[in-house]
């Protein structure tokens, strides 16, 4: 009993140690090229190096959260293939342990290192993703364009115009109220339309009615009236395209926000399965680098390993991709389209670990 103890805590310890030294070299990897990137974008301005380096050191945590499975599926490969290099697997076999036995230890930290993800790194990730877009946005040419959904409605600001509806049912702003203001930002009349068609940039305005700046009606009833706009029923919808700015705890109040507002919420539904299926998704990682370096006898050159785990790396996430954009496209259910990839690759793994336990 106490020897097994030990060995576990052995295979904890050196699993844990892989996965810190990977997680290392690939968000110094991505701190690197996201530095180039950020360096790119400042070009024509003069702010040095230090921007860009904190830019990158807010951006690189969410790209290190995205690629963590597949940081794990390497690590795993890494380490079932050095405890095979040096024999110590052969020890631990005489001791009584069998390849899942093995396995088992990696794949319980795996599952804890998946929870303290979801629930501790990622609201903390989501903070920073929303400090680097707010810094890189200040300098955006179309920062006098500004869109957000709260809880008292969708807000809008156009250069001297600040837009405000209750709801977007489908192509149309309901209850939309146009503040129009001059160069130095004096109010100079509201209008007030019962809805907006906004299929296209130019707005068609329905049952206007305009105030001026003494709040005295100008016009009533006014039906048609083309406002020019550069948002359209698209651009509004794709407000929150980034949803890496959003934390795991605040999903579900989002998803509530967004139906109470006539937005779909099938992307942030499709993102709070994944992270709930996120501890999983590490899990079959672990099974999969088990079945990848234990499922065969021969010790093969380090080289094959790394092809097997960049290729596996690939086809993983463009299948992953597939089955959300089945989701997102109505084919499959948001539920059925992130849990399928993860099951499928589980029962595979599984099936590979069987037959890998009986060598």
């Amino acid at each position: 009993m106490i020897r097994s103890v030990t060995i576990n805590f052995y295979l904890l310890k050196e699993f844990f140690k892989v996965v810190v030294n990977t997680s290392l070299v690939f968000f110094c990897l991505g701190l690197i090229i996201n530095l180039f990137e950020e360096i790119n974008f400042f070009k024509d301005y003069d702010v040095g190096i230090y921007l860009p380096l904190i830019l990158s050191f807010l951006f690189v945590p969410s790209l290190f959260y995205n690629m963590f499975p597949f940081i794990i599926l390497l690590s795993g490969i890494w380490f079932f293939l050095h405890i095979r290099k040096t024999d110590e697997i052969i020890a631990m076999k005489i001791s009584g342990m069998s390849n899942f036995s093995i396995i088992l230890v990696p794949s319980i930290l795996s599952v804890i290192l998946g929870i303290f993800f979801i629930t501790l790194v990622n609201p903390i990730t989501s903070t920073l993703v929303k400090k680097y877009e707010s810094t890189k946005g200040s300098f955006e040419k179309d920062q006098d364009y500004l869109a957000a959904i709260t809880s008292n409605g969708i807000w809008i600001k156009e250069k001297n115009n600040i837009i405000k509806s209750s709801k977007l049912n489908k192509n149309s702003l309901l209850n939309v109220s146009i503040y129009e203001f001059d160069n130095n930002d004096n109010f100079l009349k509201r209008f007030e339309a019962e809805s907006a068609d906004i299929s296209s940039r130019n707005w068609i305005l329905k049952n206007v009615k305009i105030i001026d700046k003494d709040g005295k009606s100008i016009e009533e009833n006014t039906s048609n009236i083309i406002y020019k706009s550069i948002y359209d029923v698209k651009k509004i919808k794709s407000l929150y395209s980034n949803l890496d700015t959003i934390s795991f705890w605040n999903l579900q109040n989002e998803i509530k926000l967004f139906e109470n507002r006539g937005y779909s919420t099938r992307e942030m539904r499709s993102k709070l399965q994944q992270s709930l299926a996120f501890p999983f998704f590490l899990l079959s990682m672990i099974f999969l680098g088990g079945v990848i370096t234990l499922g065969t006898q021969s010790k093969d050159s380090n080289w094959k390993y790394v092809f097997i785990a960049l290729f596996a790396s690939v086809l993983i996430f463009y299948f992953n991709r597939f089955s959300a954009a089945l989701g997102k496209t109505d084919k499959l259910s948001i539920e059925v389209s992130v849990w399928m990839p993860v099951i499928i690759i589980f029962i595979l793994s599984a099936v590979g670990l069987i037959h890998a336990n009986q060598k």
